[in-house]
Parts: structure tokens; sequence; C-alpha cells
């Protein structure tokens, strides 16, 4: 009996050891970067990489971070969608995390930094001139900071000193000086659990070197996306955009000009729109100058103050359809950004203007053109008149038949025509002489001859 119980648990070693190596072999890392400014697209993208993972049923996530920052609230977005993933979430910071990537790489269940790098400095600046933004966001980054902290684990205090230069902890930080850790002191500090210089070193010391590893990938759709949200296609959408409307108002009925402005108008709001950029009212600002352009043109005569607006409104609309502004709050917006969304509406519109003076010639003699419009003109040498009477009248001279006040009747050879005269009033037997021959009228004076 006593050599059987080592028999057996031998046989039993021998056949679950196939079965634990199995079970390490299925284990799946699902890995994605965070390598840029944190703002809606980058939202967007954790969004669609950690929705794939739970699809790919992924037993990690490893998440590797070099940032400097950016938007607090798609910050605060991105760190909730980790606290509450439900698959584990390391961060291996390769090189920064300063700002909202430090918010974001606390969030996560543990924390890795590659030699020389280095997480903190979180206090919220403006985006336009990088000064400090006033007390209230510092007090709501703080308290993001300190909330996150506690969720995971780690010093709520150290969390909010990354924020707060008036905040100092013995031994850790003085006061005057925002919070900025090196590895060896997140390690000491309880901010990061391991240096490693890759991934591949992580999932060695986490014995899952031999786990499935997927990268996350951008669907097509989200390639597409990206190219749309280039600024030059984004120009090149709002020269059409802007043409399609001028020609399609010039030439009401036709239908191809605005079809190609709707087309174009939605492949330049609906990416910015997926991403967070643009928003339903500043789509709406962009259809209201549509509007107030067309009652300009169409209901109101002349061209004043709708006209003005319509434009500004239209230009405007795709002006803000570019930026992450808040209810047109800028504070946090990029100078580089607002910059290039500037330029390339203006430049696009400009563009526009000069297409439209060069094309409108060109239009009416393209031959798909002439099929569906009236482009050919009825020149007066090929016999083409609006006039009633035939030109031999002109220099012809008669008399008032009926008194022209300044309209009225006038016998020339005999025949009787309705005449008028060029203001002055001519009494009957008055002798007249024809001047030309206007629709079905004669336009006469008096003959001094």
């Amino acid at each position: 009996m006593k050599t059987l119980i080592p028999i057996l648990s031998f046989l039993l070693l021998f056949f679950s050891l196939p079965l634990l190596a199995q079970e390490i072999e299925e284990k799946k890392v699902f890995s994605f970067k965070i390598d840029r400014d944190i703002d809606p697209a980058m939202n967007r993208r954790v969004k669609l990489a950690l929705e794939q993972a739970v699809k790919v049923e992924a037993d990690l996530i490893i998440i590797e971070m070099d940032t400097y920052g950016g938007a607090v609230n798609d910050a605060d977005d991105i760190r909730t969608m980790i606290l509450e993933s439900k698959i584990p979430i390391y961060t291996f910071i390769n090189k920064d995390a300063a700002s909202a990537g430090a918010l974001i790489s606390i969030a996560s269940d543990s924390i890795y930094m590659a030699p020389g790098s280095s997480i903190g400095a979180a206090t919220v600046v403006s985006g336009t001139d990088g000064s400090a933004a006033p007390d209230k966001y510092q007090s709501y980054m703080r308290s993001m900071m300190r909330s996150t902290a506690e969720a995971s684990g780690r010093d709520p205090r150290i969390a909010e000193a990354m924020v707060d230069e008036k905040i100092e902890i013995e031994g850790i930080t003085e006061k005057g000086s925002v919070l900025t850790f090196s590895v060896s002191e997140a390690l000491q500090h309880g901010f990061c659990d391991g240096e490693y210089g890759s991934i591949e070193e992580i999932l060695k010391a986490q014995n899952l070197e031999e786990s499935e590893f997927i990268e996350f990938e951008s669907s097509e759709t989200e390639r597409i996306i990206s190219f749309f949200l280039n600024p030059a296609i984004s120009g090149i959408l709002i020269l059409i955009i802007i043409g399609g409307i001028y020609f399609e108002l010039q030439t009401p009925g036709v239908g191809f000009p605005l079809l190609a402005a709707i087309v174009a108008a939605l492949l330049y709001f609906i990416p910015y729109y997926l991403n967070g950029l643009a928003e339903n009212w500043e789509m709406i600002v962009f259809v209201l100058g549509i509007i107030l352009l067309a009652l300009e043109l169409f209901v109101i005569p002349g061209f004043g103050i709708f006209g003005v607006l319509g434009i500004i409104f239209i230009l405007g609309g795709l002006f803000l359809g570019m930026l992450p502004n808040q209810n047109f709050n800028f504070d946090f917006v990029p100078a580089s950004d607002l910059f290039a969304a500037l330029l390339t509406v203006i430049l696009a519109a400009i563009a526009s203007v000069g297409l439209v003076f060069w094309l409108t010639p060109k239009v009416n003699q393209w031959g798909a053109f002439k099929a569906i419009t009236l482009a050919s003109t009825q020149d007066r040498n090929e016999g083409y008149t609006s006039s009633f009477y035939p030109e031999q009248l002109n220099g012809k001279t008669g008399v008032v038949h009926s008194r022209l006040r300044p309209s009225g009747r006038v016998e020339i050879e005999g025949e009787i025509y309705d005449a008028f005269s060029r203001g002055e009033f001519l009494d009957q037997g008055e002798k007249i002489i024809v001047i030309s021959t206007e629709g079905t009228s004669l336009k006469v004076k008096k003959w001094e001859g």
C-alpha cells in the first residue's frame, strides 16, 4: 500500500502536466499603445481596444504608455474604463506618463516602468499658452488623482502631490514643486511594481512568455476615418462643400452640385463626430448657415445681414467641428490645433472662391452639363431676338396716333404700332422716329427733321 501511493501520485502528476501546460499556452495577453496626446481620438482608440480585448477573451491587457498628457475630460473617461475593466490591466511606461498619462497609469492594476522613464507632473495647464489652469480645474484633477489612487491601492496623498505644488510630504516632495517620480522613486513609494526594458520582459517575469500575444489593430473603418481626419483631406472636402453649395444656388434644381456638397459634408463631419470632436450643435450651426444663405439669395433681395451671417455660420461650423472645444471653451485646445483648423478652413475657402471663378465659365462647355441645363446662348447674329417687330422699323418715321404719356400708339406707313417715348409726352399728330424695337413696343422720340 505504501508503495502504491507514490506510484499513484506520480501518475497523477504525469497526466496533469500536459493539462497545466495547455492552460499556460491558452493564456491571451492583449496589448495596445497610448503614445500620443490624450484627446477624443485617443479616447475612442482606448474604448475600441478594450472592446476588442473583451471580444478575443484576453486574460491580461498591457498598455504601453508614452505621453505628456492631454485633455482632462478624455483622461477621466479612459481612467474610468480602466477601473471598470473586468480584465486585469498593466501599464508599461516606456518613457513618459505625465499629467493625464499619470492619471491613467495609476488607474491600472500594476505599473511597470522602463529604465529612465518617469511618472507625475499632473498639473492642469492651458492648451493655448501652457500656463496653469484656474484652481477649479486643479481641484478636479486632485480629486480624480486621489480617488483613483485609493481605488488602485496607492497612496492618495502622493497622487495629489503630482498635481498640487503646495502639498509637502516629508522625505518625498517639498512645497513649491510638483511631484514627479523616477523609476527608483516610484518603486520605493508603491507607484511602480517593477523595472523592465520591454513588455516581453514583463511577460517572462509573470511566467506568461508562452501566452498568445495579441496587439490591437485598427479596423478598416477606423483607418478610413483616420484618413478623412487628415487636415489636407478636410480642406478638399471643405472646398467641395462650398463649391457645391455655390453652384447649386446658381443653378437650382440641377441636383449634382448639391449632392456633392452633401456627400462631402457627411465625409467631413462623421469622422470628427465619431472621434468626439464635432458636436451636434456645431453641425446645426453649419446647416443654419446654409439656410441663411439660401434665404438671402432666394427670399430677401440684395446681399445683406443674412448672407454675411450664413457665410460666417458655414465656416464657423466647419472650423468648430475640427476642435475638441467644450461648449465654445478653448482653454484646453492646443494652440497648434487651433492654428491648423483655422488655416485649413481659410485656405479651403479661398481655394473654393478661386475655383468658382475659374470653373464657372467652363462649366457650360461640358457636354454632361449641357444635357441637364440650358447652357446655350441665343445670339442675335443667329437670328434670335426678344423683339416682336422686325429691326427694319429702326429709323422709320411716322406720327403719333394716340398721345404718348409716355406710352401710346404711333402710325408708320399706314400701320398702327404700340410705342413709348423716352419719358417725354408727345401729342397726337407730332412727328416721331423709331429708335429701337423692344419686345412688343417701339421706342420712339420726337423727330425734328
